[in-house]
């Protein structure tokens, strides 16, 4: 019972009509800019967690 293909497309078609198309442009790349940031604030959280392990 899950959601078919027809659906999806209905939803993506009634999101394009309500925000456009240049908007969810916009919209991917800020989130895509916000996901890069998380990872390298991840990955340097993760060198100075490793950092203070080896110092104790």
């Amino acid at each position: 019972m899950g959601i078919s293909i027809w659906q999806l497309m209905i939803v993506l078609a009634i999101v394009l009509l309500l925000f456009g198309t240049k908007r969810l442009r916009n919209i991917g790349g800020d989130v895509g800019g916000a996901l890069r940031s998380f990872k390298t604030a991840m990955k340097k959280e993760g060198t100075e967690d490793d950092a203070d392990s080896d110092k104790k």
